[in-house]
């Protein structure tokens, strides 16, 4: 059995510990919003945060969880509801089109701009490596230069 944290609960696995935390988390937990794309940690729709990191939970297995702490998108707003900065710039901007893999992005942006403040589109297009099957990259890489403005304004 297995300990950690998922966006601030305490929560035991007593399954395969080698189950991929992705399916530990949308079968067991039923947090949905990590999605499944390619399985083999390449596309990151499966981002999630381990210990405020960005982590491909498609390749991470469950006990590589123990007595961490997770985040998943579910996790990300505060706690009245309001929303990251990161979240609220995808809204502004009119990011998804399908909006599969906006969740990972949101995951993974997160996590770069606490790397990166005030990234670059040359910082952004070497950093940021999720993949979108609908080609919203322009929109993307817009609103992760909105969300470092809204993250600068409210430090």
């Amino acid at each position: 059995m297995i300990e950690f944290q998922v966006n601030g609960q305490a929560v035991t696995f007593s399954g395969d510990t080698n189950t991929p935390l992705l399916w530990v988390l949308r079968d067991e937990l039923k947090l949905t919003g990590t999605k499944y794309g390619c399985g083999i940690g390449q596309c990151g729709a499966c981002t999630v945060h381990v210990d405020g990191r960005a982590q491909r939970s498609c390749m991470l297995p469950a006990n590589a969880a123990d007595g961490r702490d997770i985040r998943t998108i579910e996790g990300l707003a505060g706690p009245e509801d309001d929303l990251h900065p990161v979240q609220q710039a995808w809204l502004e901007l009119d990011v998804p089109q399908c909006g599969y893999c906006q969740a990972g992005q949101i995951m993974a942006t997160v996590d770069f701009l606490s790397r990166v403040p005030k990234p670059s589109d040359a910082d952004i297009d070497a950093q940021h490596s999720n993949l979108c099957r609908c080609g919203t990259y322009v929109r993307i890489r817009a609103a992760i230069h909105r969300a470092a403005e809204l993250m600068a304004d409210s430090a």
